[in-house]
């Protein structure tokens, strides 16, 4: 179960408590609750939004018990290879508008988010894992894209 959906529960945990020590607690947390409620789980449905509903559950429980709301910064995911020093500024500035902007997110609209955007989950298997109609889902998804674009604005423009 761990070596199968272990990275993608990280993730999704990653995205709501936004700081890698408290996902993995959350994503450990998580996947021995599933493990102890395995009996419950419907074998006609699919196992992922299962696990993954556990999961989230979790983390949000976690970030409820923390109240902690620091935004860490995001993975560095730009490469600098090749990138002259203007460029390489201009990368670090929008590194940090992203992650101002996803941390200004309420919650569940960074979650959907980055699930939705950055891990390509279905909008199906977000609502499942939220706990939401799949129509919640598209509005917030919607409603983050709209808020991240106010974010970037002209800087994500200089950048093409």
């Amino acid at each position: 179960m761990i070596d199968r959906h272990g990275m993608v529960a990280r993730r999704a945990a990653r995205a709501i408590l936004r700081d890698d020590d408290e996902a993995d607690d959350a994503v450990q947390e998580g996947m021995l609750a599933a493990w102890r409620a395995i009996a419950r789980y419907d074998p006609e449905r699919p196992f992922r939004p299962w696990l993954m509903r556990i999961v989230v559950n979790a983390a949000l429980d976690a970030r409820r018990r923390s109240r902690v709301r620091q935004a860490e910064p995001i993975a560095e995911t730009l490469e600098s290879g090749g990138l002259g020093p203007d460029r390489m500024a201009e990368a670090a500035l929008l590194r940090v508008r992203l992650d101002e902007g996803l941390a200004s997110l309420p919650e569940r609209q960074r979650i959907a988010l980055v699930l939705f955007d950055a891990e390509g989950w279905g909008h199906a298997d977000i609502a499942a894992a939220l706990g939401v109609p799949e129509g919640t889902v598209r509005s917030y998804v919607f409603h983050a894209r709209r808020a991240m674009r106010k974010v970037l604005g002209v800087l994500a423009e200089g950048m093409k």
